[in-house]
């Protein structure tokens, strides 16, 4: 299963819907996902991953971690497991 496949599918997870109603361009407020949803998205994916991803729950914008869409999320995740590598 590729990256973006495991995080369409932890979004979805979070958001209680089915993978095929994620899309790259779906914002996690779009998908009904709340602030606590937020973090709990991360928790799981940084859980996924094995990585800790750089993000501040009361500051977002001020995270190099871009959340504005799925595709921006799962674009982060790339570069820090590359990073990581």
């Amino acid at each position: 299963m590729s990256i973006r496949d495991r995080v369409f599918s932890i979004i979805a997870e979070q958001a209680m819907l089915e993978v095929s109603d994620v899309t790259g361009e779906s914002t996690l407020e779009s998908l009904g996902i709340d602030s606590l949803g937020l973090v709990e998205s991360i928790f799981a994916i940084e859980e996924e991953f094995d990585l800790t991803i750089p993000f501040n729950a009361n500051a977002p914008d001020g995270s190099d971690f871009d959340i504005s869409n799925v595709d921006t999320i799962v674009s982060g995740i790339e570069h820090l497991i590359a990073a990581k590598s």
